[in-house]
């Protein structure tokens, strides 16, 4: 088999699959809505509900039936014997409302769509888009006229008749207009010296040089390929400080002052040409300019934007916005140094491409024929203005076995002339709307939309109301198969009279729920009845004063019903001591518990048991005292619940319904509560004085070792008579050097005037 073939047919096949189980997902869907109703107690709530139908019939309801019963299924009601006529369950619809398509060349249809959804079940059609030939293109041309754009500006002022020419192969019909941009008129942007104002470019330059400016229309859209190059022939160039220009400043009034441009209701291409940069919003700050842009139109009549020292530049932001409302196309012309900068900018601005400008712009008719291509053959359906509550998404049919579902916008690439892409819209209501609303849908930058109007059907279209009903037992209206009550009178079907000094709703649920369980959230009768004046109407097998026990949902014991819960050991019911009722143990008085094992108050209960077992003689005597009970005398210390001064004693219930007494002599031995007690001060005070003593002789070792280093370090101190180096004594010797001393003498020096007599 050739591996086209084989190829071609392993995408049949993948595409079958595809296709299968987006049908057994839709069937399963479809089959889950079916099978679903929250039942609600009014017909607007009902409706509300997802999968849900009312039935108005009179006397649908049986005894006790609750308001909710009428809000089901439609098969479900149907099946109840509902008759077809008191069925109330609107369904969606679309309606295609026709009016005059909105140009001479249709690409977009449906153009007009009304809807009618319920709640929470998506409603879907079919979007249909034919990429026409001939289709009418208005292109604008924005030059940057700094001064590095001198040499693209020669080449530019004969390019009109080519632009044209080159547009022709795309369509017939094609109107061009022109406009440029320098910067901000304000430091740091362009000089304000009063001689550069005039003359902002380089000194000795050639040619002319105008004054700068932010943006200047020059020429309307026109078909005049001679008019554009004559206009075009006078521009000359300008200067400023810095390298960004004020291009935001530009393509903004380009968009929105349509009527000075003379944009028409066909494909609308804006060309972008510059070799630098742009400002963004923010750097308007360094100018003293702190106002957001207010995207409105500000030309002169000299078509020049007067309002350039007053307002920021925009941000990206807002200028993706204002050309997608506008339907806009933008092609980015830019020389390779800053192609970077544009293709990161081209990303946030939708239907945007970028192309590589010459430095003297020689190839822009190339680029610009390029680009338009690429605009048209890329399709992008998306929606605005959607209200709160509504929903949207796409299927994209783009040919060639393509297929892309649940998508937030339909997008097809490639699309070429006169082709049609189909897409599928899914509109979901999550929430009811107050009033019809409307939205659009449509193609990026084409002008062609599609207006869809939506009401949701929310309410009841009952029409027939009967004052004093019968229904009502004459005391209300009866409308759309519920009782709305009349002054003084108050239940399903008003049967109840109201009580003038009570709340009266309040005082018919308090006796509708059990007084253990009455709070806010329980659900009256059990949620197994209807509460009727107070009383409860309990549905099916289930019965009680407050329809609390199910005689279908529960065992049989001992051919008892709902009885095994009840059960105890020994085939015991609630251990001998209670009755049991709807699967639960009523105990007999004195005893509680799930099986009635525990005696209520057993101290009080049998303390006069115990005393009389204990001091007695005759101890038959105590058998009225004890009545059922089994006194049993113990020895030796134990743990007693029951005791004081005279009496220890403990009480067991077992599962035979037997009750033992176990009691001892309070003569006997010591209180084991004593002895728990003497234990317990035992074991925690003893090891803290043992502890403390520890400590404190370890203390008193490490006292005297340290006293008696201290007295051998005294003893060994040795006091050395030293003379102070600083002290100078008060004596002064000399010697009389005429004299010669004498070895032998006794006296050889004087000392203070002292001299040996010769």
């Amino acid at each position: 088999m050739p591996l086209s073939l084989c190829g071609q047919t392993m995408r049949k096949l993948w595409l079958t699959v595809v296709v299968l189980l987006i049908h057994f997902t839709s069937l399963r869907g479809s089959m889950v809505l079916d099978g679903r109703c929250l039942s609600k107690p009014t017909c607007t709530e009902c409706l509300r509900s997802l999968g849900c139908a009312w039935c108005k019939q009179k006397g649908f309801l049986a005894q006790g039936e609750p308001d909710e019963r009428r809000c089901d299924r439609e098969e479900a009601l149907r099946n109840r014997h509902c008759s077809d006529g008191q069925i109330l369950n609107p369904q969606p619809a679309i309606r295609s409302r026709a009016e005059e398509p909105m140009g001479t060349v249709v690409q977009l249809e449906p153009q007009n769509l009304h809807l009618k959804l319920r709640v929470g079940m998506p409603q879907s059609f079919e979007v249909r888009f034919r990429r026409s030939e001939g289709y009418p293109i208005d292109l604008y041309y924005l030059m940057d006229l700094s001064y590095s754009m001198k040499d693209d500006l020669e080449n530019i002022r004969n390019l009109g008749l080519e632009v044209v020419t080159a547009m022709k192969n795309i369509t017939s019909a094609v109107r061009i207009g022109f406009g440029s941009f320098v910067d901000k008129v304000v430091d740091p942007y362009v000089s304000t010296v009063e001689a550069k104002l005039a003359n902002p470019c380089i000194e000795g330059g050639k040619g002319p040089c105008q004054p700068a400016f932010s943006f200047k229309h020059v020429l309307k859209l026109t078909e005049d390929v001679e008019e554009f190059e004559r206009k075009v022939s006078k521009q000359s160039i300008s200067s400023n400080l810095d390298g960004p220009e004020s291009g935001f400043d530009a393509i903004m009034q380009v968009a929105v002052c349509q009527d000075d441009i003379g944009w028409g209701n066909v494909t609308r291409i804006l060309v972008y040409t510059s070799d630098d940069t742009f400002h963004l919003a923010g750097d308007g700050k360094l100018a003293g300019i702190y106002q957001p842009n207010d995207g409105k139109c500000h030309l002169n009549s000299n078509g020049l934007y007067n309002k350039d020292t007053v307002y920021d530049y925009p941000s990206v932001g807002h200028l993706s916005q204002v050309l997608s409302a506008n339907n806009i196309r933008l092609i980015f012309a830019v020389t390779d140094q800053n192609i970077e900068n544009y293709e990161a900018l081209s990303e946030m601005i939708p239907q945007s491409v970028v192309g590589l400008l010459e430095d003297d712009s020689n190839n822009v008719v190339q680029l610009i024929s390029e680009a338009c291509n690429n605009l048209s053959s890329s399709i992008l359906l998306e929606h605005r203005d959607v209200p709160p509550g509504l929903g949207v998404s796409y299927s994209s049919h783009c040919g060639d076995d393509r297929l892309a579902q649940g998508q937030d916008r339909g997008e097809c690439s490639d699309v070429r002339i006169n082709q049609q892409v189909n897409f599928t819209v899914t509109v979901t209501s999550s929430s009811c709307l107050s009033k019809t609303e409307s939205f659009i849908i449509k193609v990026q930058g084409i002008n062609e939309e599609l207006r869809v109007t939506v009401e949701t059907l929310c309410d009841c279209d009952c029409q027939d109301s009967e004052e004093q009903s019968s229904q009502c037992h004459g005391n209300g209206t009866f409308h759309c198969g519920i009782c709305s009550c009349d002054s003084g009178h108050t239940g399903q079907r008003c049967e109840c009279e109201t009580q003038p000094d009570k709340d009266t709703s309040l005082a018919v649920e308090a006796l509708c729920s059990p007084a253990q369980t009455n709070s806010t959230g329980t659900p009256l009768c059990s949620g197994r009845g209807s509460c009727v004046c107070g009383q409860c109407i309990c549905w099916g097998q289930h019965r009680g004063q407050h329809c609390q026990c199910d005689d279908i949902s529960c065992n049989r014991h001992n051919n008892m019903i709902c009885g095994d819960q009840c059960q105890t050991s020994n085939d015991g019911i609630c251990s001998h001591r209670g009755q049991c009722e709807c699967n639960e143990c009523h105990c007999h008085p004195g005893f509680f518990g799930r099986h009635c094992t525990k005696p209520l108050a057993p101290c009080d209960t049998y303390r006069a048991c115990v005393d009389c077992m204990l001091h007695e003689s005759a101890i038959n005597m105590c058998h009225r005292r004890c009545g059922s009970a089994k006194p049993i005398r113990i020895n030796g210390t134990q743990s007693f619940t029951c005791q004081d001064d005279t009496v220890r004693f403990n009480v067991e219930l077992i599962n035979t319904g037997d009750i033992f007494v176990y009691y001892t002599d309070t003569s006997r031995g010591i209180d084991p509560w004593i002895i728990n007690m003497g234990k317990a001060v035992v074991g925690i005070v003893l090891p803290g004085v043992i502890m403390i003593i520890i400590y404190r002789l370890m203390l008193e070792v490490s006292y005297q070792r340290e006293r008696r280093r201290f007295l051998k370090d005294k003893e060994n101190i040795c006091w050395e008579d030293t003379q102070n180096p600083l002290f100078q004594e008060a004596l002064t010797t000399f010697t009389n050097p005429m004299h010669v001393l004498e070895p032998d003498a006794d006296c050889a020096t004087s000392t203070f005037g002292k001299i040996k007599q010769m």
